[in-house]
């Protein structure tokens, strides 16, 4: 059996991967060249592979009819929304990804990215490494109110790690039951609550290609005057010009991001340029761990998809 694998993180910084795939016997094909592909370029690369491996590719109708084989697409990762999922389901093909398994890489990222932002750790090393000796202000996490939107493993796993530096946790999830927030001592609160009422406001929810940002202008408007921004979810959920234009007016205090509408990020994009932003291109999932767990939950769920079993981890 072939497994195209197209995303160049499988296995990066683990061989557990590996094994698993030399115990499940499979056959592996890596196309040359830039990730992510687009839909064009997979379907040319699809050829005869009975499974495909993908990362940010764009996986839509075109690849499923240029494929002659193929029976099942693992998402390297959690979010679907570059595999046109309807379109999979009508061609048979099954959709598979690793829910959880890079839960405490991306947790620990946005905590790292809140506390760069709190305590201006970025400018103070660019000052320091530049020979000056300066003071940079900064404000304490404890006593501050921490809205997350999206309230799954990721968000359950910042509430966890933001309790422990004192924050209250307020938190927008419509898909889940009160317990769940009860459970983790998070507030619940509605989309509009969680927007103002946060000192610092993280983003962790899916998106879908074409959605209009739930981050709009109107929305980021709403924010508290001084509040933060962090996303480490997927970039369409914020219209960044809005978000440059509140930043540079003050309104909004600064942002860090993860992710974003467009990646590779265009080279004239505003958010490049505004202060009080920290950029790093989309590596929440970029851990020991998590590439470990990523890379073997996958492997073992293409291997019963080959062999005629149920996946463990089926979206379609």
């Amino acid at each position: 059996m072939e497994i195209l694998i197209t995303t160049p993180s499988f296995g990066q910084q683990s061989q557990e991967p590996w094994r698993a795939v030399e115990a499940e016997n499979l056959t592996i094909r890596r196309p040359e060249g830039q990730h992510p592909l687009s839909a064009d370029q997979l379907a040319q690369e699809i050829g005869g592979a009975d499974a495909v491996i993908v990362g940010l590719d764009t996986v839509d109708a075109s690849v499923f009819a240029a494929a002659t084989n193929l029976k099942v697409v693992a998402k390297h990762g959690v979010g679907v929304d570059n595999i046109d999922c309807e379109a999979a389901r009508r061609a048979g093909v099954t959709v598979v990804n690793a829910p959880g398994s890079n839960s405490g890489a991306v947790a620990d990222l946005t905590l790292g990215l809140m506390l760069a932002l709190a305590r201006q750790i970025l400018p103070a090393h660019q000052s320091t490494q530049a020979g000056r000796w300066e003071r940079f202000p900064g404000i304490e996490l404890s006593g501050r109110t921490l809205g997350l939107i999206g309230f799954g493993r990721i968000g359950q796993a910042v509430s966890q790690r933001a309790k422990a530096f004192g924050m209250t946790v307020i938190a927008y999830d419509p898909y889940l039951p009160a317990d769940v927030f009860t459970a983790s001592a998070a507030q619940q609160v509605t989309l509009k609550e969680a927007i103002a009422g946060a000192d610092f406001l993280s983003l962790h929810m899916p998106g879908n290609a074409g959605d209009a940002p739930l981050l709009d202008a109107d929305a980021l408007g709403t924010t508290k005057k001084g509040a933060f921004i962090i996303n480490a979810a997927r970039g369409g959920l914020i219209d960044e010009d809005a978000l440059v234009a509140l930043i540079r007016s003050g309104h909004i205090a600064g942002a860090a991001l993860d992710a974003f509408s467009t990646e590779p990020m265009p080279r004239d994009s505003g958010i490049l340029t505004t202060p009080n932003v920290i950029l790093t291109p989309h590596i929440g999932a970029f851990t020991d761990r998590a590439n470990a767990a990523m890379g073997v939950m996958i492997i073992k769920d293409v291997a019963c998809v080959l062999r005629g079993e149920n996946p463990l981890n089926p979206v379609v």
